[in-house]
């Protein structure tokens, strides 16, 4: 850990867990290091990043009206995966937000990206720690296989993240507030506590982190298929093919089934390992 926070603030990279999934993350406000973050991952410039916070009053050093609606989210949800978009501080360079006015700020729910965060004592901005276009990652060898060759790159192990999916984005500079990615967080738990949300126009938007059209797709081709329609999909292969189902599916050699859990949420946390491991 002492590692991780001196490396931070040299200017270095650090991977570290949270909830969601593992980050890639540098200080905030040192736009050299934020940069850095952008090439190593190969991310469009325009896409923002999240910073990390420990909790709220660390937020409200980095945007501006935060308001009673800001106040009660932060509250029921942080920390916890909900990243709350609001008009960003000229203080935070404009790097750190792909370019736009507005910032993603959320609090992690995991003890060693609090840990970090309060030894630290600044903010830390982060994508998810992986090559763009690739699988996020949710455990450190995920991250460690992601990058092999960036020998600068200290990485936490938190051991697998709890979540797996990444963060709830909501847009509080609009009226109403808007969702721009969903996750964890849902439309109806956000509404019990703010009142009425847009989830109806979630789509692909550049201004939000983590939302292009392609950001999760997985680089092998997947698709959705129903049980029953199981034997024709394989007429339809080239090569091997690994099946994600809730119960143990026969499938003819050299295909083979990796069994999910049927609960929604357990479902999440084990799909991008799922993936990885197709």
């Amino acid at each position: 850990m002492s590692q991780a926070v001196a490396a931070l603030r040299a200017g270095g990279i650090v991977a570290f867990p949270t909830e969601t999934v593992y980050g890639l993350g540098a200080c905030t406000l040192n736009p050299d290091a934020i940069e850095r973050v952008y090439r190593l991952k190969g991310r469009p410039a325009d896409n923002p990043l999240i910073a990390h916070v420990g909790d709220a009053g660390q937020a409200r050093q980095l945007v501006e009206r935060w308001d009673e609606r800001a106040d009660r989210l932060a509250h029921r949800f942080w920390p916890g995966p909900l990243a709350l978009v609001l008009a960003r501080r000229a203080s935070v360079p404009a790097i750190a937000a792909g370019g736009r006015d507005t910032l993603a700020v959320r609090a992690p729910g995991h003890p060693v990206a609090l840990e970090l965060l309060r030894r630290l004592g600044a903010a830390i901005s982060a994508p998810s720690a992986n090559r763009s276009g690739r699988v996020s990652p949710t455990t450190a060898q995920h991250v460690a296989e992601e990058f092999p060759d960036a020998d600068e790159l200290l990485i936490l192990d938190g051991g697998p993240c709890t979540v797996g999916v990444e963060s709830t984005v909501l847009d509080l500079t609009v009226e109403p507030p808007r969702v721009l990615r969903p996750g964890a967080v849902t439309a109806e738990m956000l509404s019990r506590t703010i009142g009425a949300v847009d989830a109806a126009r979630v789509k692909a938007q550049a201004h939000a982190p983590g939302t292009s059209a392609a950001h999760y797709a997985p680089q092998t081709p997947a698709r959705i298929v129903d049980t029953a329609a199981l034997a024709d999909a394989f007429h339809d292969l080239q090569g091997r093919a690994a099946i994600l189902a809730w119960t143990r599916t026969e499938v003819p050699p050299p295909h083979r089934t990796l069994v999910m859990p049927d609960d929604a949420a357990a479902y999440a946390t084990r799909l991008y390992a799922a993936l990885r491991e197709a």
